[in-house]
């Protein structure tokens, strides 16, 4: 694997510890629902291997996640208390991917699958919403 240059690793390095600061907020009984829910859409699709545009796609594909996610992170720091966002980011670790993994694990993987399957069927009840046939038909 090919070593990132070092300004795009520290930019690499404080996205992670922001998304671990964004997983201790959530936890936290005192983050309001608004915040907590995005909060959860951004730690899902961050998490989650599928994507809005699939990564085959040329520049587009890799421009979502340099967007899409730190965008989302700024936007639920932005939201949280200012007492919730000390507490998340002096809870933050030296080692913030090994927190990440070891306070998310299991309920992680349940929220970005049940994410997606929501978003699933969304789509499929907007697609077949529109195929069903008129009365007398």
């Amino acid at each position: 694997m090919p070593r990132l240059p070092p300004r795009l690793r520290r930019w690499a390095d404080a996205l992670l510890r922001q998304l671990t600061v964004v997983a201790f907020a959530l936890r936290d009984p005192r983050t309001p629902w608004g915040p907590r829910l995005l909060a959860v859409a951004v730690l899902a699709y961050a998490l989650s291997p599928l994507d809005l545009i699939p990564d085959a796609i040329p520049l587009l594909g890799l421009l979502d996640d340099l967007l899409l996610v730190p965008l989302g992170v700024a936007l639920v720091l932005r939201l949280l208390p200012p007492e919730v966002l000390n507490d998340a980011r002096a809870a933050t670790g030296p080692s913030p991917l090994a927190d990440l993994r070891r306070r998310l694990g299991r309920p992680a993987a349940v929220a970005v699958v049940a994410t997606w399957l929501a978003l699933a069927l969304l789509l499929a009840w907007l697609l077949l919403r529109g195929r069903s046939p008129g009365p007398g038909a």
